[in-house]
């Protein structure tokens, strides 16, 4: 679209804009950008199907889009400081007949300080109407003041309502949202704050989506939610997520990959581990975030605190799985965290010996009910006890991929050039864990079958077996 189609922006830019929907002639276009995890890239797919069905279409540079949508993450200070960012980066650049939107998590969480750091936003609304953007966008025609702020008092959005698919999907994988929100209390989280409480998706809208990502040919189905093993309990289940994966394998049996994140420690059910073990589809693959091991800090946190019981957590499900890789993610630096603390964390890493881990400053967030306790641990510290044990880990999973090579696996390959392919084994979840490099150019979006012949201490090397 032309830019000098309004003289001088004005409220009344937008209603010019948006009257070209109704000529079958021209077409409104979207850019989005979806900042923060897999959960949020799910709703901006979603945001981008409600457009797409009412005749927008989208553009993949923001210079192009008539209107653009930052669907920011507010969850600790660098995501909001990313978000803030892009936001005053596509204000700068703003053209005067563009429509600029913020959405998603920080909208929801500090409004205020979106509208102070970025001039030029035209409308703000936060993640729990994620659905909303066609009413927003309705609104922002009409002459009213900028930025218009969208956060009715009702519950979050009605999927149902909307009927567009809460997935995402990148090559031949696919996130595949199973549930919204968060009911555990966790000191240090603003998720709950942010999302509101958990609300599990019927059952029958998930097997659709992922009937419709088996026809698409995708080869590895990502079940993502705040915590992926209380699914199904405010819809009377008791042990949910056993049951929902039971008719998802009777639905797509043409997946051949299933992975299920963000399970919440004490919540791995005997049935799910059973099911796990007997079922290949099922990806013995298992993030299970931890957050600490010193039973005092896991007070504070207002995590399970019991030591002994999290510790047999791997054993039990390596003992029905034997090859299972196992994910987890650790906070350094917690209010108190004294250094027989951190010593405790650091003996637990070694006794358990995960495939993967992440480690992570603690952000003192307001709003958290950790923000009431002194943020005593300092930043050089944490950084200096963040370096210390991921070298640690770095030696445990050198040794982990060191025991792979001769080994055959299945890989699914994502990319290639310059001679070699990447891909990701069952091991290793997108974006987060390690890579397979092939020494050799193959097919992408396909799964391979590969014997390992190096290892570094993130990645492995392959050969593919003809």
């Amino acid at each position: 679209m032309a830019t000098g189609m309004c003289a001088k922006y004005d409220m009344n830019c937008s209603v010019k804009i948006f009257s070209m929907i109704s000529n079958r002639n021209s077409q409104v276009s979207f850019y989005i950008e979806s900042l923060g995890c897999a959960k949020n890239s799910v709703d901006s797919r979603s945001i981008a199907e409600i457009l797409i069905n009412a005749g927008y279409y989208e553009v993949a540079d923001p210079d192009d889009a008539d209107v653009l949508i930052v669907n920011t993450c507010g969850f600790i200070q660098p995501a909001k400081e990313e978000s803030i960012g892009i936001l005053r980066e596509l204000s700068s650049k703003k053209k005067r007949d563009q429509i600029l939107i913020a959405a998603g998590c920080l909208s929801e969480r500090e409004k205020n300080l979106i509208t102070s750091k970025v001039k030029g936003l035209d409308a703000v609304y936060g993640t729990r109407h994620w659905g909303d953007i066609l009413r927003i966008l309705s609104q922002l025609r009409r002459d009213i003041p900028r930025p218009h702020m969208h956060f009715p008092v009702d519950k979050a959005v009605d999927e149902n309502r909307i009927g567009v698919h809460r997935v995402a999907v990148y090559g031949a994988s696919a996130y595949l949202k199973i549930a919204e929100g968060c009911d555990r209390g966790c000191a240090f989280c603003a998720i709950p704050y942010i999302k509101g409480p958990m609300i599990s998706r019927p059952i029958k809208n998930i097997l659709d989506d992922a009937a419709f990502l088996q026809e698409k040919g995708v080869k590895e189905i990502i079940l993502i939610a705040q915590d992926t093993t209380s699914y199904g309990k405010d819809l009377g289940l008791s042990d949910g997520l056993p049951v929902l994966l039971g008719k998802l394998l009777r639905r797509v049996p043409e997946v051949p990959w299933i992975r299920i994140m963000y399970m919440f420690p004490g919540s791995v059910s005997g049935d799910l581990i059973a099911l796990m073990a007997d079922n290949d589809q099922i990806l013995p693959y298992m993030d299970i975030p931890l957050q600490h091991a010193s039973p005092d800090v896991l007070k504070r946190m207002r995590r399970p605190y019991n030591t002994d019981a999290v510790c047999n957590i791997p054993e039990n499900m390596r003992k029905a799985i034997p090859f299972l890789a196992l994910r987890s993610t650790f906070i350094i630096g917690y209010p108190g965290e004294a250094d027989e603390d951190f010593d405790a964390l650091k003996d637990f890493i070694r006794q358990i010996k995960f495939d993967h881990v992440g480690f992570f400053p603690y952000y003192h967030e307001k709003g958290t009910p950790s923000y009431n306790f002194p943020d005593d641990v300092s930043p050089e510290l944490k950084e200096e006890r963040i370096q210390e044990i991921a070298g640690i880990q770095e030696e445990i999973s050198l040794e982990k991929n060191k025991g792979f090579i001769g080994k055959n696996l299945e890989v699914l390959i994502e990319g290639n050039g310059d001679g070699i392919s990447i891909g990701r084994s069952y091991r290793d979840a997108p974006e987060i864990d390690g890579l397979v490099i092939l020494n050799e150019i193959v097919e992408t979006n396909q799964i391979y079958k590969i014997r390992v012949c190096g290892a570094l201490i993130h990645d492995l090397i392959a050969q593919k077996i003809e």
